[in-house]
């Protein structure tokens, strides 16, 4: 199951709540350029419209930059494929202050191309920081046992 894409600047800004995997809807060059791993998920999240899930703001490279439509659009809006079930449950989270939809990676799953959305709230400066300051303690600690061995 190859990953194409990962957000880790998500993991960072936002507590994870809970994820899904939806289908992403593409067009033909927008596959194969996501094939090649042209995808980025940096800043991009998901809205509900008309009760249908949509990826905004993700950006798919093309794939022959000298042979692509002059129409083609890198940040269009696109549709995500969930089950209507899980639509009605994501509005419902949604609508709850302080929680929103964000990618968190882009793969493939016999041989179709899957995306990973997660239910998430932001976190404080000082939360982030926080994590910063174990992170840096944990890397200290490993480094003096490495020196000691």
């Amino acid at each position: 199951m190859p990953t194409y894409a990962d957000n880790k600047e998500a993991r960072f800004d936002y507590e994870i709540l809970e994820t899904l995997e939806a289908g992403l809807v593409l067009r033909g060059i927008e596959t194969k350029a996501v094939r090649q791993g042209k995808i980025s998920l940096r800043g991009a999240h998901v809205r509900i419209r008309n009760n249908r899930p949509v990826l905004i703001n993700s950006l798919i490279s093309p794939y022959q930059p000298n042979n692509t439509p002059e129409t083609y659009n890198e940040r269009r809006d696109r549709a995500l494929l969930l089950h209507d079930s899980q639509i009605k449950k994501l509005i419902g989270f949604q609508q709850r202050q302080g929680l929103t939809l964000i990618p968190l990676r882009v793969y493939n799953k016999a041989s179709r191309i899957k995306i990973e959305i997660a239910l998430a709230r932001g976190k404080k400066k000082y939360d982030k920081r926080e994590y910063i300051k174990k992170r840096d303690f944990e890397r200290r600690k490993q480094r003096e046992l490495r020196v000691k061995v």
